[in-house]
């Protein structure tokens, strides 16, 4: 019985020591691989991101323009609805 576990501590102690080596050189590149892959994924959200925001931007000046003309026309165009009302439909 003595002797059993006498083999089994070194039995044990490369198992421990093979895991460390296999985990060393599969985990490790796995991991590398991930965090490049999120570096990635992160640039093309960014990306993403600032085409949206430049969308945006150019979505509110067209905003701009046509609250200008709204504005500065307002009255002109209330004319010319009216104007509309008063022709025959014939």
């Amino acid at each position: 019985m003595a002797n059993d576990v006498l083999l089994v501590i070194p039995i044990l102690g490369i198992c421990v020591g093979m895991v460390a080596v296999i985990g060393n050189q599969i985990v490790k590149p796995w991991l590398a691989h991930r965090e490049k892959r999120m570096e990635l994924e992160a640039r093309i959200v960014a990306e993403r991101a600032a085409q949206y925001a430049a969308n945006t931007g150019r979505l509110e000046e067209r905003v701009r323009v046509l609250e200008r003309i709204v504005t500065d026309r307002g009255i002109d165009v209330a004319d010319q609805i009216e104007q509309l009302r008063d022709v025959p439909l014939n």
